[in-house]
């Protein structure tokens, strides 16, 4: 549970996981049941499967959980995940046994489902007491492997709600039942029954045909897509596991006066703890003694590493680059920055509006027209003298062939092909709700460092004074850095290497903290660092070389000054240098009708420069990253529909909280979790590559739905008639179930 008591507003927000919802309709239906309570308003995301709930001070979270259960659903209270990533929370259990059980189903489903579709659709394979056989096999997938679907069609009546689940578990019901009723007091039980393949329209003896196959197929198909889309959804809480893995798992605290290892959940606000280079930073603190570079990029997204000395706040999970720090716990635990990125990604999600599937839209309108049918059917046939038998007959055909087996095929077969062709194409989609995002979005968010920009430091400015070859400054410089492992000082030897190749090795090197190196390299005296460092040394820099020092920071480099044998020989400046691909990619979501917008948290000169050499106008720099989501959530209030591509654990909350979220592959493992979709290759086209494919996938089940229900339309007058012969029923279904799958395949051919 967690709690927020305001003084001016005594209301307390308590977050529920909730267990038992099948569609978009079971969430609306649970916020309705919640806002019954006094003071209580309630978000619930079918796509998380849990509840933000706002409730006075005074209600018990029992009275939540309660009103929850009333409503046929569960409701627990999560526990927050153990610093060793693992879970405890029930909740978490619950849902990897509801996925455990789904998977346990679907493989009894296609085991039992194949043999009796095979042999009610081949009338060669129908040997003597075959129908009997189908029987065994159908019975256990009807009850057991459909028992879900029945489950939730029985909760939804309770409500006067109708959703595909119950069309599903009419329609089986309706077959099995008039299959069951046609073996035992029909002739169907005989022996040597045979189905003959015909597609005459007449009527013939209802009692003699069965309908085993069109009730164990429909739920073997559904009950695949089920399967398939609640795994996918399972990893939604993901995200906030990647982010606490993030943070160090022990720490050298100072005890005593000596160093002893903790686990940093034992670590409280006032302690001092020691950060090794290339350890991480265990908690928020702030410096004692010690100077180092801090990489923030796993945080802040910004490659170029921030120095720090005494007095310098530092924050939890950045990685020391330099030297030995020991820093002050100044918070722990839940007020961490991590913990407070962990809950912006939380309520971001919470935050997200359910987004029904087109199939229970569609089956809240179809299935009630079926019963009026069904029950219409009855009533003339019975009124017309006809006798129970013919319309009783009548009224079930009319159930029966309302069962959606084109439908159960609809949605995962465009997915799988869709989803298939997004791999090879290096895009990874996550579910259903994302393709009906990429319909709607007209705005996309990019994140500057690691998404429009490669997010590593590289040399970028090389500027020899009057005088001086530019390859041997080069050389002595990149000689010098290639001693220190500074990112600036590695970015700078990666570069030397590039344009002179091999550096010789310096000597007498020392590391000035703060301020920059020195050496001696071919028996000259090297000094590289700030200019300041090169004052200190009387050498002053030329006039020029102080311009264009200050032309170069004011486009966001970050320039050293070189001195050698006591006169200024250069600058050199390194940058995060832009991928060569964005601005084509930039070009290609402009076509789609999209307006980009560069988010980043650098500073104003910096993100103006990216943009112009993109080809962005609209550009929002500055923004730290809590204020990345209220930045998203300040351009949906302008009734946009906004993507967000980004790959940092900065970025982590605004990809969760933007209606499309598309997360760099090469970023953090928090980002990847909290987005709907991944560009594997790391290439900001593909994320124009990603919406087409995603809206092309998204028409492909529109008219798979279409055709499926044109085929259920078009046959139910047929069996209110009476005149629904098996094997026209048969075919007609398996030519739908066909050209689903023929239209999905046509996804195969997508080029981008």
């Amino acid at each position: 549970m967690t709690t927020a008591p305001d003084t001016t507003n005594p209301d307390i927000t308590v977050d529920l996981a909730i267990g038992g919802m099948t569609c978009a309709s079971c969430a609306n239906r649970i916020e309705r049941k919640l806002g019954k309570l006094d003071g209580v308003t309630a978000e619930v995301n079918y796509a998380t499967e849990s509840a933000h709930v706002t409730a006075p001070a005074d209600v018990d979270p029992q009275t939540l959980i309660a009103a929850v259960e009333s409503a046929g659903y569960t409701a627990t209270l999560p526990q927050p995940p153990r610093e060793d990533g693992e879970t405890t929370d029930p909740a978490e259990a619950a849902a990897d046994a509801e996925l455990r059980g789904l998977r346990n189903r679907l493989i009894g489903a296609v085991a039992l489902s194949v043999p009796v579709i095979a042999l009610a659709m081949v009338p060669s394979w129908q040997f003597t007491y075959w129908q009997w056989a189908s029987l065994t096999l159908a019975a256990p997938v009807v009850v057991w492997a459909g028992w879900p679907f029945h489950r939730a069609a029985w909760i939804n009546l309770r409500h006067g709600a109708a959703t595909m689940d119950t069309l599903v578990s009419m329609g089986t019901i309706a077959a099995f039942a008039w299959s069951l009723y046609a073996l035992f007091f029909g002739s169907a039980g005989e022996p040597g029954l045979r189905h003959p393949f015909s597609l005459t329209i007449a009527r013939g003896d209802a009692t003699s045909h069965i309908y085993l196959e069109a009730a164990a197929g429909v739920i073997m198909f559904v009950l695949a897509g089920r399967y398939f889309e609640k795994r996918a959804k399972r990893e939604a809480g993901a995200a906030l596991r990647a982010l606490l893995d993030l943070g160090a798992k022990d720490v050298a605290v100072m005890r005593g006066g000596t160093e002893q290892r903790i686990p940093v959940s034992d670590l409280r606000v006032g302690d001092e703890f020691v950060v090794r280079p290339g350890e991480k930073i265990a908690t928020d603190g702030v410096v004692l003694s010690g100077t180092s570079a801090v990489d923030e990029s796993m945080l802040t997204g910004e490659s170029v590493p921030v120095e720090v000395g005494p007095e310098s706040a530092v924050t939890g999970a950045t990685v020391n680059a330099g030297g030995r720090l020991v820093v002050r716990a100044t918070r722990v635990g839940d007020e961490t920055t991590l913990a407070t990125m962990a809950r912006l990604v939380t309520q971001a999600q919470s935050g997200k509006a359910p987004v029904a599937r087109l199939a229970d839209r569609i089956a809240g309108v179809f299935v009630p027209i079926v019963i009026a049918v069904a029950v219409a059917t009855l009533g003339v046939w019975l009124g017309a003298g006809a006798g129970a038998t013919a319309a009783f007959t009548a009224a079930v055909a009319v159930l029966i062939i309302a069962c959606p087996c084109a439908l159960g095929l609809a949605t995962p077969t465009a997915l799988l092909v869709g989803t298939g062709r997004g791999a090879q194409l290096g895009i990874v989609i996550k579910g259903p709700e994302t393709l009906e995002s990429t319909r709607r979005v007209d705005t996309i968010v990019m994140d500057k460092t690691g998404t429009v920009t490669t997010g590593r430091m590289a040399l970028a400015d090389v500027v020899p004074a009057d005088g001086v070859d530019r390859n041997e400054l080069l050389r002595i410089a990149g000689a010098v850095e290639s001693a220190s492992e500074h990112p600036i000082a590695a970015a700078i030897a990666r570069g030397a290497r590039a344009e002179v190749g091999e550096l010789p090795a310096p000597e007498g090197f020392a590391n000035l903290a703060g301020s920059g190196v020195q050496g001696v390299v071919d028996g000259k005296a090297v000094v590289v660092g700030r200019p300041s460092l090169l004052a200190d040394w009387s050498i002053p820099l030329p006039d020029p070389l102080a311009a264009t020092f200050a032309a170069a920071q004011e486009r966001g480099h970050t320039v050293v000054a070189v001195g050698i044998d006591g006169r200024a020989a250069g600058l050199l400046g390194v940058a995060d240098t832009v991928k060569p691909t964005s601005a084509q990619a930039v070009h290609d979501l402009r076509g789609l009708g999209l307006t980009p917008i560069l988010l980043t948290g650098d500073n104003e000169a910096v993100a103006r420069t990216v943009g112009t050499e993109v080809g962005i106008d609209e550009v929002i720099a500055g923004v730290m990253p809590s204020d990345k989501v209220d930045r998203i959530a300040a351009l949906q209030q302008q009734g946009r529909v906004v993507a967000m591509v980004g790959d940092g654990v900065n970025d982590a909350a605004a990809l969760a909280r933007a209606d499309l979220g598309m997360a760099m592959g090469a970023g953090t493992d928090a980002a990847i979790e909290a987005s709907d979709i991944t560009l594997v290759n790391d290439d900001l086209r593909g994320a124009a590559t990603a919406i087409r494919l995603s809206r092309a996938t998204l028409r492909t089940i529109k008219s798979n739905l279409f055709w499926a229900f044109c085929y259920n339309v078009a046959a139910i007058p047929l069996a209110a008639l009476g005149l629904l012969n098996p094997m026209l029923a048969g075919a007609a279904m398996a030519f739908s179930s066909v050209f689903v799958v023929g239209n999905s395949l046509r996804l195969r051919r997508f080029r981008g």
